[in-house]
């Protein structure tokens, strides 16, 4: 799980961030980035750290509190649905990434990403197809962005009562449609997606 960050460490770069998203695919919410610098990611404590759709809800939560003590550097962007309809998907979660790595307090050596390598860094970066399964500190990004946002959600279950988001996460799920087609579309939903679309033009 560890070879990637075990091969940069050898090459004498130690501060590795690990850069993931969560929020992706729903219709609703923000778009949540991570990135992290593990002080050590081949620390016992991270033995069960994986990607965190591989995860249960409550392995998640413990684990983002032992990714959080075992960082030496930490941060989460939020990207809001305005943001999401004004630019679009791709190119907020790719400013996202941006963001994500200048807002860590310690400079990376190299940043690794799920998926699409960052442009417009100073320092060396590598997009890793599935890379939250097989580089760690992705994998502990991933854990931060999905349990971040799944707690927004749960926030916006109780401010948006009857769509229930704490329950989908904001993604297209039957009760979720039947929601929006019932209640309306609140101001959480991304209007450039095209099922939210098709519900406004009703």
């Amino acid at each position: 799980m560890a070879a990637i960050e075990q091969t940069l460490r050898q090459a004498g770069m130690v501060h590795i961030a690990g850069v993931d998203e969560a929020g992706r695919g729903p219709c609703a919410g923000p778009l949540v980035i991570a990135a992290v610098i593990l002080k050590d990611p081949f620390a016992p404590s991270l033995s069960r750290v994986r990607d965190s759709k591989e995860l249960s809800p409550k392995l998640r939560d413990e684990l983002f509190d032992v990714v959080q003590e075992e960082s030496l550097a930490l941060s989460i962007i939020e990207i809001s649905s305005e943001e999401i309809d004004e630019v679009g998907l791709h190119k907020s979660n790719l400013s996202g990434f941006r963001r994500a790595v200048t807002a860590l307090t310690t400079t990376p050596d190299y940043v690794l990403t799920d998926g699409y390598a960052i442009e417009g860094l100073d320092m060396p970066t590598l997009g890793i197809w599935k890379g939250d399964q097989v580089a760690i500190s992705i994998s502990a990004a991933s854990i931060i962005a999905k349990v971040h946002r799944d707690r927004i959600m749960i926030e916006m279950d109780a401010k948006y009562p009857g769509y229930g988001f704490a329950s989908h996460k904001g993604y297209s799920s039957a009760i979720h449609t039947a929601a929006m087609s019932d209640l309306g579309i609140t101001p959480i939903h991304r209007k450039s997606f095209a099922n939210v679309a098709a519900l406004l033009e009703k």
